[in-house]
């Protein structure tokens, strides 16, 4: 059994025998209270990792023979196997991007 199907069972089970809110005196809506407020996100450490990405890939791709070959091909308007090549390669990193945002975001 994986986590989300054990953490269903114990749901379903709690809220059969849970048959509403417990009296706590306001003791719930007093500790909220004082909690300090959220802080908020800063963004620059996800630009900085995005322009350390770009740099990295482009120095370790800046001599790959067929990178220049598919770039030259694609803006002289020619469909070889290095554009085939290269749009695969851009779509596959893409959706791997993707995935992993989204993994990511989904325990938040």
């Amino acid at each position: 059994m994986n986590e989300s199907h054990d953490d269903d069972i114990l749901d379903a089970l709690l809220r059969q025998q849970f048959e509403g809110p417990v009296a706590d005196d306001g003791f719930s809506e007093r500790v909220m209270r004082h909690l300090p407020p959220r802080r908020r996100r800063v963004a620059w450490p996800l630009w900085l990792g995005v322009l350390a990405g770009i740099a990295a890939c482009w120095t370790c791709l800046a001599h790959a023979p067929l990178l220049h070959l598919g770039w030259r091909d694609w803006m002289a308007g020619e469909l070889s196997p290095s554009v085939i090549g290269t749009w695969l390669a851009m779509a596959a990193l893409s959706v791997l991007a993707l995935g992993w945002g989204l993994m990511e975001s989904r325990g938040r």
